[in-house]
């Protein structure tokens, strides 16, 4: 009874695959080269959209106290600025492959800040509603303009909309802003 057992043991401990992939994907920039000075990017108030995360788990969008699940809808509303208000990220004209000149927010960041308190579990959830504003927004275009959701698309069609809606979340130092922990 043991060896057989220890069989099934060895069977499903082989046959089992473990799931390795955790944590955030994220393209750094390129490195610049060695002798190439530094560049003040110096971003309008505008077009950040500054979201902060204190030791309360309390969120701070744009100045406003928000709920987690508003914070896909206000994200994708500031990426995008529908109505060209001027209070969102100003929009530049692009001519990009399959859409001909579109406007476009390129100029935009989110801004990420968190507390030292901040729980791992708000930090994940906040980042999650990020990417999720970004991909609903690609899979909404992939799906008006090819009839297919962004991931099924190929890489010419993929690249074109990301050149509409690049991913762009900044993330700063987590600081002590709510005391010591």
């Amino acid at each position: 009874m043991a060896d057989i057992a220890f069989l099934l043991l060895i069977f499903f401990l082989v046959t089992t695959t473990m799931d390795t992939d955790t944590g955030l994907t994220r393209r750094l920039p390129p490195m610049p080269p060695p002798n190439e000075k530094p560049q003040d990017n110096l971003i309008k108030k505008r077009n950040v959209f500054v979201v902060l995360v204190n030791k309360e788990n309390q969120l701070l969008v744009a100045g406003k106290l928000m709920n987690i699940k508003d914070l896909k809808d206000a994200a994708k509303n500031f990426i995008t600025n529908p109505n060209n208000d001027p209070d969102l990220p100003s929009k530049t004209e692009e001519d990009v492959p399959y859409f001909g000149k579109v406007m476009v927010t390129k100029n935009h960041v989110i801004s990420l800040q968190t507390d030292r308190g901040t729980s791992y579990g708000m930090y994940i959830a906040v980042q999650n509603e990020l990417v999720k504003a970004y991909d609903e927004l690609k899979d909404e275009l992939a799906m008006q303009r090819f009839g297919k959701k962004f991931k099924d698309l190929g890489q010419p069609e993929q690249d074109a909309i990301e050149k509409i809606y690049p991913l762009k979340i900044s993330e700063a130092e987590p600081k002590n802003v709510g005391g010591t922990q």
